[in-house]
């Protein structure tokens, strides 16, 4: 006898809601979770409570779509009778359920990790594992997780899952009861109109995924309510974007159509040139003593190096080792912030002398990937009569980042093969799992200073203090005794993070042993060297008192000889944009570039720091883009803007080429 196909419809409809809502309960307990986890002050009860609120509605709204194909589903059935499909009907739902919750589930964990790093949900940059190094990743996992534990957590979640899914379709409950057309009707209706109310979230012009409101000053707060499925679609569309070369930064910066504003404001212009590329040639003065003394230019960029973690430094947390009396004899802007949060997406905008775009593909991974951008540092000094020089202490396949350079004007592209070869060691027991240990890489760069013939622009990309976190045996630490004070505002396994500071505290001081090096040696009167880094990752970490101030802070050093030596105002915010257009003004004379950039010494300008992930830094500190609170930060918020439309503009003369 075949079952009432509307009685079974309404059972499979309550059946699905009853594994949604425990699965939305899951969510709310992740949440929680992430909250406690990597939360040091308490928030505010109501904030808190809106967050969580605002979370369940979000959840709400992804579960509405993953409810929408059973609702459907059951309509169909409903309007053609099929009284024959009505008992498969409860299989098919399980099995749709189980596959899609798992997905979910898969996508939740993920972004639980990926917080754990970069202290924020998933965006775009979780596509470039694709393009890092596996068997790398793979290890790193091995060495700093229990993979064991976390492998029979996830069965014994997944088999609950199941489970759970199984025992409440198990039993049927269909009744003989009959409903008249019209109470199906209404009732299958009032069905599909709840549901796409729960999709949308909202009854104002956006569905709420759209635009999800900040409910606290704090950073964590205001993260809760994404969900990791809802962070992957949201990463997933600009991805796609980005890689479809639909990516139009003018458009998006909100000068679609009036692009010569944006210029103006960018120069701190009130009148431009009509050929708007030529407003941003710049010449630096011409200087006879540089062109009778040329400098060799050395810059390094130190993985994750980030600056807060170094106001810790005492006797007792010895982070910088021997970098700490450079730091203090030499220029050091302390308002500086990477441009990105990854190390592709801040050293490309680094040597192409732009600033990073928001969420898009980094150049080397997507249609740029063979042009040859004018505006790179090397070619500056390659016009000049350098030698110019990429030195990374790890695969030159990385990130296409041999072939892509390779094209930037750089003469030579040398990797830790080249490195290895050279200093004629043992390349296998030098190395680390993400390349060669940097105080070889800074060997290898010394090396060719002295050997030099002609001026040196080199460019170096440590490898070091990355996870796994490997310090080579034969080096011995510094103290790094963790204070009250520091402890305080660490998050997570104090284990993994003591070993990450002791790789941290190697790196820095490998820096400092270079400096030691060169400062004594000839090549002290006719060097310029400059340290910055990519990023400051160890931020997943941390807990900051003003986030926005502290979290994207990054060293930008200078050594400068006697002879060229200049005076910074080194509270002068800035960002990796104005790193060569400040080295150009230092180093070169009557020298063409073209940059998104200023010299941090011209102090006629307005300067501002620009980090992709919406974080700006000015003279009255760091702040969210589109929330300043100071005439500082206002006119910060708007020249961001203005320099990304800029950047569009220049990007998009440079494919017409």
């Amino acid at each position: 006898m075949l079952k009432p196909v509307y009685s079974c419809s309404i059972d499979i409809l309550k059946k699905s809601l009853k594994v949604l809502a425990l699965f939305m309960l899951f969510m709310s307990i992740v949440r929680v979770y992430l909250y406690l986890h990597h939360s040091i002050k308490s928030a505010p009860f109501s904030e808190l409570f809106a967050a969580l609120f605002l979370g369940a509605r979000l959840d709400l709204s992804i579960l509405g779509y993953i409810f929408a194909p059973i609702l459907l589903f059951v309509i169909f059935i409903n309007i053609f009778r099929s009284g024959g499909i009505i008992v498969k009907s409860y299989r098919i739902v399980k099995i749709y359920l189980m596959v899609i919750l798992t997905a979910a589930s898969i996508l939740i964990f993920a972004d639980i990790a990926y917080f754990s790093y970069f202290y924020d949900h998933i965006t775009i940059t979780v596509f470039g594992v694709i393009d890092d190094d596996t068997s790398a990743l793979l290890k790193i996992a091995k060495d700093n997780y229990n993979l064991p534990l976390i492998a029979l957590g996830l069965i014994a979640y997944f088999a609950l899952l199941y489970f759970t899914i199984a025992k409440i379709f198990k039993n049927p409950n269909c009744t003989e009861k009959k409903y008249s057309f019209g109470f199906k009707f209404a009732t299958l209706f009032a069905a599909l109109v709840l549901n796409f109310l729960a999709i949308r979230g909202t009854l104002s012009t956006f569905p709420i995924t759209k635009n999800i409101p900040d409910i606290s000053t704090d950073k964590l707060v205001n993260s809760l309510p994404k969900n990791g499925v809802l962070a992957f679609a949201d990463a997933f569309k600009e991805y796609k974007r980005s890689k479809e070369g639909k990516y139009d930064l003018i458009a998006i910066s909100g000068y679609k159509g009036h692009i010569q504003d944006a210029f103006k404001l960018y120069l701190q212009k009130d009148k431009i040139d009509s050929n708007l590329t030529k407003n941003l040639i710049q010449t630096t003065p011409k200087n006879e003593y540089l062109e009778k003394h040329p400098m060799h230019v050395v810059v390094i960029m130190g993985e994750s190096f980030g600056l807060p973690i170094t106001k810790y430094q005492s006797k007792n947390f010895n982070i910088l080792g021997a970098l700490e009396k450079h730091f203090k004899e030499d220029t050091l802007f302390t308002n500086f912030i990477s441009a990105s949060n990854g190390t592709i997406v801040s050293l490309e905008p680094l040597l192409l002398n732009i600033t990073a775009r928001p969420s898009s593909t980094p150049l080397a991974q997507s249609r740029y990937l063979n042009r040859s951008f004018k505006t790179s540092a090397a070619f500056v000094f390659k016009q000049k009569g350098y030698e110019t020089s990429f030195v990374y202490g790890g695969d030159l396949s990385w990130r296409n980042v041999g072939k892509f350079f390779s094209r930037q004007g750089f003469d030579n592209v040398y990797g830790k093969v080249a490195i290895a070869k050279a200093l004629n060691i043992d390349l296998k027991k030098s190395s680390h799992t993400w390349g060669i240990f940097d105080e070889f890489a800074h060997q290898f760069v010394f090396q060719k200073l002295k050997n030099a013939k002609k001026p040196q622009f080199i460019f170096l990309l440590t490898t070091n203090n990355h996870p796994p976190y490997t310090v080579p045996k034969w080096y011995k630490n510094r103290p790094l005794k963790i204070s009250k004070e520091l402890k305080k505002h660490l998050i997570g396994d104090i284990d993994l993070i003591k070993q990450r500071l002791k790789d941290y505290a190697y790196s820095l001081d490998q820096m400092g042993i270079f400096l030691d090096k060169l400062k004594n040696s000839p090549l002290k009167n006719r060097t310029v060297v400059a340290i910055t880094a990519d990023n400051n990752t160890i931020e997943g970490n941390m807990h900051y008192d003003n986030f926005y101030d502290e979290s994207k802070k990054i060293p930008f050093f200078l050594y400068m000889p006697d002879g060229i030596k200049r005076k910074y105002n080194t509270k002068t915010p800035g960002s990796h944009k104005d790193i060569f257009p400040t080295l150009y003004n230092l180093v070169l004379s009557n020298a063409k570039y073209t940059a998104i950039g200023h010299d941090l010494g011209n102090n006629a300008l307005w300067h501002c720091g620009f980090n992709d992930a919406g974080v700006i830094m000015s003279k009255d500190g760091g702040f969210e883009k589109g929330h300043p609170k100071t005439a500082a930060q206002k006119e910060c918020d708007k020249l961001y803007s203005a320099t990304l439309a800029v950047e569009g503009y220049l990007l998009k003369e440079e494919m017409k080429k």
